[in-house]
């Protein structure tokens, strides 16, 4: 007697990414570096040596 095995395919969902995801993460992203840069070229001591702290932690080069 031959036996017979079903096999079924399992198949990994994979979750749609939502175009309003898209351009969320993409304007946080835009806005973070403009800020960035303009902060970095700020006249407040302060505010430069901020932003420069933060090119140096994120590895950036700065100099």
């Amino acid at each position: 007697m031959l036996s017979q095995t079903n096999t079924q395919a399992n198949s990994l969902a994979i979750p749609a990414i939502d175009n309003k995801l898209i351009a969320t993460v993409a304007f946080a992203a835009l806005f973070g570096s403009c800020l960035l840069y303009f902060v970095a070229f700020a006249h407040s001591d302060v505010l430069h040596n901020a932003a420069h702290d933060t090119r140096h932690s994120i590895t950036a080069p700065c100099h």
